[in-house]
């Protein structure tokens, strides 16, 4: 289903019943690919609502409307508006994981609890590798073919947006210097679950840092688990999402 926001038509999915849970998906990927085996998990014990953000699955990405960290957090407040909903728990991976995080800052009122799952607030955040072209097309920490494959078939499965013209509009965020600082995060008023794998591209001791400097914070790091599997650990991550939301 769609709900007609300004300049944007933003396709979402509601199921079960409780507490409203809304998921954002990693970036170049879909609701499917991010959460379709944790979904199940969810929703017997809550409303789960899942958003597909500007440029991915069967949201379009208009030519005329930029895509900022700050309309894809107002995208997310306004598919809360269309179901009636004052307040949710966001839960965010990887890009989903910036605007969960952006929408927590600049829409604290909406947020309940905040799960964070693979997010770095700076470039540094990265290990050094990342940054080395030769380096990142070996490292073991990235998405594997295997990964890129599925993504550039969610695209060509929906033939709305490419992966190209979107994973170019993407980057500039993701490698940004800087998009958030620490007093940014010290402003965060929602209790907040952060989670890592122990081989993600995002450094450990960056995540630490990201817990020291948000007031209400937990971090869990998942072993032997690179980025693009933090979300699919379903073993892992449902247990400790349910505990942390029923706190």
């Amino acid at each position: 289903m769609y709900a007609s926001l300004p300049g944007i038509d933003v396709y979402f999915e509601d199921h079960g019943a409780g507490a409203p849970l809304v998921l954002l998906h990693g970036g170049m990927q879909t609701l499917d690919l991010s959460f379709g085996a944790l979904m199940p998990l969810l929703t017997p014990h809550r409303r789960v609502i899942p958003i597909e953000l500007q440029g991915h699955g069967r949201t379009a990405d208009p030519a005329d409307r930029e895509v900022t960290l700050a309309n894809q957090a107002g995208d997310v407040v306004g598919v809360l508006d269309h179901l009636g909903l004052a307040r949710a728990d966001v839960l965010g991976f990887s890009w989903g994981g910036y605007v969960a995080l952006e929408t927590a800052l600049r829409h604290p009122d909406r947020v309940d609890r905040l799960v964070l799952a693979a997010v770095n607030t700076r470039a540094d955040g990265y290990h050094a590798e990342i940054h080395d072209p030769e380096q990142w097309a070996t490292s073991t920490r990235m998405p594997s073919e295997h990964d890129f494959t599925a993504m550039v078939g969610e695209y060509e499965r929906y033939g709305i947006s490419t992966f190209e013209a979107v994973n170019a509009k993407l980057q500039p965020i993701v490698g940004a210097e800087q998009n958030w600082t620490p007093e940014q995060l010290a402003t965060i008023t929602a209790p907040t679950l952060l989670m890592i794998g122990d081989h993600d591209f995002v450094r450990v001791d960056h995540a630490v840092a990201m817990q020291e400097a948000i007031p209400d914070a937990g971090l869990a790091v998942l072993p032997r688990t690179k980025h693009t599997k933090v979300i699919s650990r379903v073993g892992l991550v449902a247990p400790l999402v349910e505990d942390f939301l029923a706190r």
